[in-house]
């Protein structure tokens, strides 16, 4: 199937309009000889002249009359549609697609969305929450937060906050398995693994040594939040952040312990599609959660 000419048929509507070649190039910026050769390719393609040309006057064809107002409605077509992208691009209003993971998602991410949306009548979301690592540009998502350490990447990525993991275990635990007083010492224990951070747990102390613990214990999962009863009910040792395990905390369920060998903290990211060109519905939801999310996780 041949595709239509569609800039022979916007420069011959444009001929129409100003009734010559000459302004007719003048007004859209192009060549005298190019206008003449795109009206000359569509006259080829249609297989019948368009003007009658003269030295002295251009005047259009009984085909030329007949399709002309077919070319003015192509135009108007495409102008229309072209309006109705870059309102898209300007104005606040659409669906966005938006990556969380689970429990910060619900914790901290589903709570500002109310306002948000309050002050955007005009914009969707549609939020996917899960702790696996979403591919943004596959699965067409326009923003995904995620809480890692980011490997390189064509993703348009911008760092939020810190997110610090508490390392910690309940009073029953220690009391049947002794505290640790250092690091090292966590390959004797059990330890409570989530599932996606790959590799082992790494650890500074205040001195600069550095320590790596594979965790062994009872129960890993995919999930935070899944690893908390276990933890509470004292099967082992966890590493959490705080908006998994801050209730637990405050509440003296478990207690944080290797004060001077906790885990660094781990950026909160901000990641997009590559593309520097988004919609203003994306950079307002952007603009947004960069402000709001800062001193809930530096709190």
């Amino acid at each position: 199937m041949k595709l239509p000419d569609l800039e022979a048929w916007a420069i011959f509507a444009s001929v129409v309009e100003h009734r010559s070649f000459s302004a007719a190039a003048a007004a859209i910026g192009l060549s005298k000889g190019t206008v003449s050769k795109a009206v000359t390719r569509l006259e080829a393609q249609l297989g019948q002249s368009l003007f009658h040309r003269t030295s002295r006057r251009l005047a259009l064809t009984e085909a030329g009359q007949d399709l002309a107002d077919h070319a003015q409605r192509i135009v108007a077509a495409a102008r229309a549609a072209e309006d109705a992208a870059s309102d898209a691009a300007t104005a606040p209003t659409g669906r966005i697609r938006l990556a969380a993971p689970m429990s910060f998602g619900v914790t901290s991410v589903a709570p500002l969305l109310a306002a948000f949306l309050a002050d955007h009548p005009g914009i969707e979301i549609d939020l996917s929450l899960s702790d696996a690592r979403v591919d943004i540009v596959a699965e067409g998502f326009d923003i995904a937060l995620r809480i890692a350490d980011l490997p390189d990447s064509t993703l348009r990525a911008r760092r939020l906050c810190s997110i610090a993991a508490h390392l910690v275990a309940a009073p029953a635990y220690l009391a049947a398995h002794g505290t640790p007083s250092h690091a090292g010492e966590l390959g004797d224990h059990r330890l409570l693994g989530y599932s996606n951070i790959v590799g082992p747990w790494r650890f500074r102390g205040r001195d600069g040594t550095e320590v790596s613990v594979k965790p062994r214990g009872p129960l890993t999962a995919n999930s935070g939040e899944a690893l908390v009863p276990a933890l509470v009910a004292g099967l082992g040792i966890a590493r959490l952040p705080g908006f998994i395990v801050g209730a637990q905390l405050a509440s003296g369920a478990v207690v944080e312990i290797l004060a001077d060998w906790n885990p660094a903290p781990v950026g909160l990211h901000l990641l997009t599609p590559p593309s520097p060109l988004r919609p203003a519905r994306v950079e307002a939801l952007i603009a947004f959660l960069a402000a709001n999310l800062k001193d809930p996780c530096a709190s």
